[in-house]
C-alpha cells in the first residue's frame, strides 16, 4: 500500500471512530460529559467552521476534550486536549494545552467556562486566537 493511501485509510478510521463515539455518547445534567456541538472562529484570521467536541472523564479533575474541526467547509482536523475542570457558580470553569503540531500553529492554551447546556472557551497560540461556542446536539445523541 502507499504511503499517501495509508495515511487516508487511517484518517478516515479516525473519522469513523469519533462520529461512532460522538454519536453514542449520552449528556449529563451534572457533568460536562458527553457531546457538544457549535463553532469555532478565529480573531486573528476570521477563519471559521463547524465543531463537535466529545469531553470525557480521566480523573476527579481533569477530561479529555476530544475537538473535531472543519475548516473551509471541507477539511476536518482532530485533536484531543486535557483540561483542568473546577466547579464555578452554576457549572465549571476548565483550562487546558495542548501542542498541535508545526503546520497547525503549535501550542495552544485553551480556558474557559461551562454549564451542562453551553461550553464557551478562547484559545491562543503564537500565531492564532479565537473562540469556541458549543451547546448540546439538540437531537440528543443515541444511547449504546
Amino acid at each position: 500500500m502507499k504511503p499517501a493511501t495509508l495515511l487516508l485509510v487511517l484518517l478516515l478510521c479516525g473519522c469513523s471512530s469519533f462520529n461512532h463515539d460522538w454519536h453514542h455518547a449520552s449528556a449529563s445534567a451534572n457533568s460536562i460529559e458527553g457531546p457538544w456541538q457549535g463553532t469555532w472562529k478565529s480573531e486573528a484570521t476570521h477563519h471559521h467552521g463547524k465543531l463537535l467536541c466529545l469531553m470525557v472523564r480521566d480523573t476527579n479533575s481533569v477530561y479529555q476534550a476530544h475537538f473535531r474541526a472543519t475548516y473551509a467547509h471541507l477539511f476536518h482536523f482532530s485533536y484531543t486536549v486535557p483540561l483542568e475542570v473546577q466547579p464555578h457558580f452554576a457549572g465549571w470553569e476548565f483550562n487546558g494545552e495542548a501542542n498541535l503540531g508545526k503546520l497547525a500553529g503549535g501550542s495552544y492554551y485553551y480556558e474557559g467556562r461551562a454549564t451542562p447546556t453551553n461550553f464557551i472557551s478562547s484559545y491562543k497560540s503564537s500565531a492564532d486566537q479565537g473562540l469556541f461556542e458549543l451547546k448540546r446536539p439538540e437531537k440528543p445523541a443515541k444511547t449504546p
